[in-house]
C-alpha cells in the first residue's frame, strides 16, 4: 500500500437510506468507516423522493377531500395554493437541500465522510477524485439508482424535468405532460393535476401502475380520467421538441400533445460502469448487483439498496443494511427474504401489494386461487361514499392454503396492506384468517369479505 493511499476498516459507497444506515451502525460498532457520497447524505428519499412527495400528496389529498364535500356535508370554495407546498419542503424536508445535519450525525457516530464519486479500482480499493482507500474489512456498494431517460429522439435537447426539479419547483406551470405511468409518474401527475395543471400522462405498457395487478391500472386510470387528466396507455413518444417554449411530444400512435412542462419518469437505472464493478470482475452492463442472502457480491464486498434490484424502496435498503451490519460484524442473522415484500404506490386511491402478483405466482408454476372484493361493496366503503374507488385481491397457494399475495387498493390502501403483508410473510393459513374476528366498520375488514369468498 503507498503512503498516499489511506486506510479503513470499512467503505461505504452512497450514503442513501441503505448506506447510511450501514456507515452508521458500522461506526458506532466501533469500526473506522469512510462514507463516501456524490450528492447528499440521506439519498434521494429525504431529498428528493418518499419524503417531499408525500408532502406534495397530503396537499393534494386535501384538496381532493375538500372537493368532496359538496352532497355529503355542506358547501365548500377550494383555491389550490402551492406556496405552502413549496415552502413545506424546503423547510421540513429538505432543509433547502442541506445536508450538514446528516453528515455531523455520522461523523458524530465515528465515521469519515468523504464528499465526492467513488469508484473501484482494484479488490478492496476505491478511489475518490485524487484519493484512494483501502478497505481492511470490507466495502459496501449503496450507490442507489438516478432518473433513466429515454433515448426518445429530440428529447435530451429539451429542458425535461426529472422528479429533482417536480419536486424542487416553486412555481407550477399551466399544463405537464408526464412520460411513465409507474409509481413516480402517477403519483406526481394526480398531485399537479389537483393543483390546476392540465396534465397528459403516457405509459407505454398496456396499464399504469404496470408492475402491480392489473385492476390496480384500471381504477387508477378511471379515477384520473375523472380528475381531467389525459391518460395514454400502451403507447409510447417517438419524438420531444420545443415549439414556442412548449414542449411537443409524438406518440406512436399519432397523437400529438403539447405543454408547458414535461416531466421524465421512465423508471431508474445503475451506472456499474462508472461505479467500477468490472475491477471486480462484474458485468458493467448488467441493471443491478447480484447479491446472497448475507448481501454479498463478492469476497470482501456487499451491496445494499436500489443497486441490488430487489426494490427500489427505502424499507428494502434499510432491511437490507441490517442484514449486512450483521454479516459483516460475524453476528447471527436472518437470512434475507423477499416473498412479502410491500409496496404502496401513494395515488388516490393507495395501491399497496405484497408478495406475488396473480400473473407472478402462475408464472411460478403455483396452482392459484384469488379473491377480489370491490372497497364500494364492503361496509366501509359504501359509507365512505365518495373518494371511495378500489379493491382487495388476495392471490393464494391452493396447495398450502396460504397467501402468497395481495393487493389493497382504495382509501388507506397502504395501512389495510399491514395485515396483509403479515399474513403473506408469515403464511397464515387462510383457514385461520377466517376464523379472526374483524372490526366493523372498518376498510380492513373488506379483507375478511374476500377471504369468505376464497374457493379452496
Amino acid at each position: 500500500m503507498s503512503s498516499q493511499t489511506e486506510s479503513a476498516d470499512v467503505i461505504v459507497i452512497g450514503m442513501g437510506p441503505a448506506g447510511e444506515s450501514v456507515a452508521g451502525q458500522l461506526a458506532e460498532a466501533g469500526l473506522d468507516v469512510v462514507g463516501i457520497d456524490r450528492e447528499l447524505v440521506g439519498g434521494e428519499c429525504p431529498y428528493w423522493g418518499c419524503v417531499p412527495s408525500k408532502m406534495m400528496i397530503r396537499a393534494a389529498h386535501l384538496l381532493a377531500e375538500a372537493r368532496r364535500i359538496p352532497g355529503v356535508a355542506g358547501k365548500v370554495e377550494v383555491t389550490p395554493d402551492w406556496g405552502p407546498v413549496a415552502e413545506r419542503i424546503r423547510a421540513e424536508a429538505t432543509d433547502n437541500w442541506d445536508d450538514t445535519v446528516a453528515v455531523e450525525r455520522f461523523v458524530g457516530k465515528g465515521g469519515r465522510f468523504v464528499r465526492g464519486e467513488g469508484r473501484l479500482v482494484g479488490p478492496g480499493v476505491v478511489a475518490v477524485g485524487d484519493r484512494t482507500f483501502q478497505a481492511t474489512r470490507g466495502i459496501v456498494i449503496a450507490t442507489g439508482t438516478r432518473a433513466a431517460i429515454p433515448p426518445i429522439p429530440g428529447l435530451a435537447d429539451t429542458p425535461y424535468w426529472t422528479n429533482h426539479e417536480a419536486i424542487e419547483t416553486e412555481d407550477l406551470p399551466e399544463s405537464m405532460i408526464v412520460l411513465g405511468g409507474g409509481a413516480i409518474g402517477a403519483e406526481l401527475a394526480q398531485v399537479f393535476a389537483r393543483f390546476g395543471v392540465q396534465v397528459a400522462i403516457v405509459e407505454a405498457l398496456d396499464r399504469l401502475v404496470p408492475l402491480e395487478e392489473p385492476e390496480a391500472g384500471e381504477v387508477v386510470a378511471e379515477v384520473f380520467e375523472a380528475e381531467g387528466i389525459d391518460v395514454h396507455t400502451g403507447t409510447a413518444a417517438t419524438g420531444v421538441q420545443q415549439r414556442n417554449e412548449s414542449f411537443v411530444v409524438t406518440l406512436d400512435d399519432g397523437t400529438v400533445l403539447e405543454a408547458d412542462r414535461l416531466l421524465v419518469a421512465t423508471g431508474r437505472r445503475t451506472d456499474l460502469a462508472g461505479l467500477g464493478v468490472g475491477s471486480l470482475g462484474l458485468d458493467e452492463t448488467a441493471r443491478s448487483v447480484d447479491v446472497d442472502e448475507n448481501l454479498r457480491v463478492t469476497d470482501g464486498v456487499w451491496a445494499v439498496g436500489d443497486i441490488t434490484g430487489k426494490g427500489a424502496f427505502t424499507h428494502v435498503g434499510v432491511y437490507q443494511a441490517d442484514i449486512a451490519v450483521a454479516d459483516i460484524l460475524g453476528h447471527d442473522h436472518e437470512p434475507a427474504s423477499y416473498a412479502a415484500l410491500p409496496r404502496v404506490t401513494f395515488t388516490d386511491p393507495e395501491v399497496g401489494a405484497a408478495g406475488m402478483t396473480e400473473a407472478q405466482a402462475r408464472d411460478a408454476g403455483i396452482d392459484v386461487r384469488t379473491a377480489t372484493v370491490r372497497v364500494p361493496h364492503t361496509a366501509r366503503g359504501w359509507l365512505h361514499k365518495t373518494g371511495n374507488e378500489g379493491f382487495i385481491k388476495l392471490v393464494v397457494d391452493a396447495a398450502t392454503g396460504t397467501l402468497v399475495g395481495a393487493t389493497a387498493a382504495g382509501p388507506n390502501g397502504g395501512e389495510v396492506l399491514g395485515l396483509l403483508a403479515l399474513a403473506v410473510h408469515a403464511e397464515i393459513p387462510v383457514a385461520q384468517l377466517r376464523t379472526m374476528i374483524w372490526a366493523y366498520p372498518t376498510f380492513h375488514r373488506g379483507i375478511e369479505d374476500a377471504v369468505r369468498a376464497l374457493d379452496l
